[in-house]
């Protein structure tokens, strides 16, 4: 078995001069980077938690990694297959629920990907890959709640 090993560095940004005096007296914000990239990601809580809206929140960050994940290996299975993608576009739904104390947690993730095919004589197994991008998929295979698909794949 391999190892693979990530970093990730999150810095807070949101000291408005008092710190955590209580929790009107700072914002979320903070920045993202991994490995010196030249861009980083501009970080928030969800404005629900009193965060900037025009910012990445972690739940999006989350979805956003199942559903690239998710599009990654079916690529690669597609590619395996001589199935032939064009286009992919997903647009991701999850459901988190918070419960009385704050917490929360994720529910379920449905994947909504629309995909364009050359070839329509591959369309049922291009549907089929789903499944199985699912259970190659690590971020998937990481999750403790359902990881649906509703693709809807055409013949250019």
């Amino acid at each position: 078995m391999k190892n693979h090993h990530y970093k990730a560095k999150v810095q807070w940004t949101g000291n408005l001069g008092k710190g955590t005096l209580d929790s009107k007296s700072y914002n979320r914000n903070h920045e993202i980077s991994v490995d010196g990239r030249y861009i980083g990601i501009n970080g928030s809580s969800d404005p629900a938690f009193l965060g900037d809206g025009t910012r990445y929140n972690p739940e999006d960050l989350f979805l956003s990694s199942i559903s690239a994940c998710h599009m990654l290996w079916y690529l690669h299975l597609c590619a395996t297959h001589k199935i032939i993608v064009t286009e992919y576009l997903d647009n991701a739904t999850g459901i988190m629920v918070e419960t009385e104390n704050g917490s929360g947690r994720f529910t379920s993730a449905t994947l909504h990907p629309q995909i364009k095919i050359t070839d329509a004589n591959m369309l049922e197994k291009a549907h089929e890959l789903h499944e199985e991008a699912n259970k190659m998929c690590f971020i998937a295979n990481s999750c403790n709640f359902p990881i649906g698909h509703k693709a809807n794949i055409t013949a250019k």
